[in-house]
C-alpha cells in the first residue's frame, strides 16, 4: 500500500504524531488518533502484504477493539474458525481442554465475539494499514527512518524512500516507537534499556514459523507444544492453512544442523519437530508446505517500557512476551489503545507539550506494567517449563490430571478478559474526537 501523494503533500507542514512501525500496534494508534483530527504520519518500511515470524492468534479480547476500529467484519470473514479448544501436547501424548468464553461475550453487543480466531499477519497488517489511511493518517510506506532529531513537543524525523531517491523531513511534538524489537530506532538517545548481548548463549531462542495445506489440524483447537530444547504451536488460520511455528534454543538448533550438514535451518526444524512430536506428525500427514520456512532471533522477550521513555512505545517496543502464550498481537492491540487512551483522555489539553507528556509516560508506563508484566511473567514461567523434558513431563502429568489448568492458563493470559483501557475505547465517546488537532511546534 502506498500513500505517496498524501504524504508529499503535507510533508510541508507539521504533524500531531509520528508514529514509526504500521504493524498492528502502529496502525491502531494511527487509526485512533486520526479518528480524534490528530493529523498523523505513519511510517513503515516494509511493503504489505508481508509474512511475520510471529503467530496469527487474536484473543477474543481483542475482537471488540477490532470492530471498533473498523475490521470486524472483515477478519470474521476471513480469520479461520473459532478457538473454542486448547491442546497441550508432549511426544506422543496430548490433553485437550475446553477454552472459556470472553467475559464481554455476556454483554448483547459483544455476544458474536465469544471465541478467538487465527489470522495471518499478512491480512491482519493489511486490513489495519488501510483503515489508518482511510481515517486520514498520511502513509509514508516503504519509507525508513534515516535520523530522529529533537525531544519531546518537537521531533524531528528525516525520512528515506527505498523504492526512489525520495527523501522527506517530518517533525511533530509526538513520537511513537511501534517498529519492534529487532534493531534499535537510529538515534542514540533512545536507548531506553542496555544493549542487547552480544555474547551468543546457549539459551538463546530462535523463531521459526511455517504454513502448510492439507493438514490434519482440528480448526477449532489451539495446540502449545512442549518440545526438548524449545516449544511451539499450531493453529488453522484464514484459508484452512495450518500455521506450525517455534521457538528452539541455540544448542539444540546447532545439533540439529550438525547431524545434517547442509540442510537448511526450517527443514532441520521441521524434521525435528515431526519425530519429537507426534501431534505434529499426524497433522503433517499428507500436507504440502507453503513457502520456505521463516526464521528470526534471537528473541528478546521482557519488558522494555519505562516511565523516563522520551517517546511512546507500543507492541513489541515496549515489551514482549515468551510466544508460547499467542499474546503478541494481544499486546500490540490492546497497547496502541491503552497509550491513544491516555493521549485523548483529558479533553481540556490539546498541546503534548514536552511536560505533559512527561506525566502522560509515567501514567502509561504504570498501566502498561499493570496490565501487560504479569502475561510477561507467566509466559516467561510457562515457556521455561515446556522447553525441558523434566518440567515439560511434570507440566504434562498436571494437565491429565488437572485438564482445567490449560483453561486457568487461558485466563491468566488474558484470552478473554479485554484491558481496561481497550474495552474502554470501544463504548460511544470513550476516546474524545478533538474538534482541532493539538497545536505542533
Amino acid at each position: 500500500m502506498s500513500n505517496l501523494s498524501s504524504a508529499n503533500r503535507s510533508a510541508s507542514r507539521p504533524f500531531d504524531a509520528i508514529i514509526v512501525g504500521a504493524g498492528p500496534a502502529g496502525s491502531t494508534a494511527a487509526i485512533l488518533l486520526a479518528r480524534a483530527g490528530w493529523a498523523v504520519a505513519l511510517v513503515e518500511r516494509q511493503t504489505f502484504p508481508r509474512r511475520k515470524v510471529c503467530g496469527e492468534c487474536i484473543a477474543a479480547s481483542n475482537l471488540p477493539l477490532l470492530a471498533h476500529l473498523g475490521i470486524g467484519e472483515a477478519v470474521e470473514a476471513q480469520a479461520g474458525s473459532e478457538l473454542r479448544q486448547v491442546a497441550l501436547l508432549h511426544g506422543g501424548r496430548a490433553v485437550t481442554a475446553e477454552l472459556p468464553a470472553a467475559e464481554h461475550a455476556a454483554d448483547a453487543g459483544h455476544a458474536r465475539y465469544a471465541w478467538g480466531r487465527a489470522l495471518g499477519r499478512e491480512a491482519l497488517d493489511t486490513l489495519l494499514l488501510a483503515r489508518a489511511h482511510a481515517a486520514g493518517a498520511a502513509v509514508l510506506q516503504p519509507w525508513s527512518v534515516q535520523a530522529i532529531q529533537g525531544g519531546p513537543g518537537a521531533w524531528h524525523c528525516e525520512l528515506r524512500a527505498l523504492d526512489s531517491p525520495a527523501l522527506q523531513r517530518l517533525r511533530a511534538p509526538l513520537l511513537i516507537d511501534a517498529h519492534g524489537a529487532w534493531e534499535a530506532l537510529p538515534s542514540g538517545r533512545m536507548q531506553r534499556q542496555p544493549p542487547r548481548r552480544k555474547m551468543h548463549s546457549r539459551a538463546d531462542l530462535f523463531a521459526f514459523k511455517a504454513t502448510f495445506t492439507a493438514a490434519t489440524h482440528a480448526a477449532d483447537t489451539i495446540s502449545v507444544l512442549a518440545l526438548d530444547g524449545g516449544y511451539g504451536g499450531m493453529v488453522v488460520a484464514d484459508g484452512g492453512l495450518l500455521t506450525l511455528a517455534c521457538c528452539i534454543r541455540r544448542d539444540r538448533l546447532s545439533e540439529l544442523r550438525g547431524a545434517a550438514p547442509g540442510l537448511r535451518a526450517g527443514d532441520a526444524v521441521q524434521d525435528w519437530l515431526t519425530k519429537e512430536c507426534g501431534g505434529v506428525q499426524r497433522a503433517l500427514l499428507g500436507a504440502t508446505r507453503q513457502g520456505h520456512w521463516l526464521a528470526a532471533g534471537p528473541i528478546d522477550p521482557g519488558v522494555r517500557v519505562a516511565a523516563t521513555d522520551e517517546m511512546f512505545c507500543i507492541g513489541n517496543a515496549a515489551g514482549e512476551a515468551h510466544p508460547i502464550l499467542g499474546e503478541g498481537i494481544s499486546m500490540a492491540l490492546q497497547s496502541a489503545a491503552l497509550l491513544c487512551r491516555h493521549l485523548l483522555g483529558d479533553v481540556e489539553s490539546r498541546a503534548p507539550t514536552a511536560a505533559l507528556q512527561a506525566v502522560l509516560q509515567r501514567r502509561y508506563a504504570a498501566d502498561w506494567q499493570r496490565e501487560f508484566a504479569p502475561r510477561v511473567r507467566l509466559a516467561a514461567v510457562f515457556a521455561h517449563a515446556a522447553m525441558h523434558r523434566r518440567s515439560a513431563t511434570l507440566l504434562m502429568a498436571l494437565a491429565r490430571r488437572w485438564p482445567a489448568l490449560l483453561t486457568r492458563g487461558a485466563r491468566w493470559g488474558g484470552k478473554i478478559s479485554p484491558l481496561h483501557a481497550a474495552a474502554a475505547a470501544t463504548e460511544p465517546h470513550a476516546l474524545p474526537a478533538h474538534t482541532a488537532s493539538p497545536h505542533t511546534s
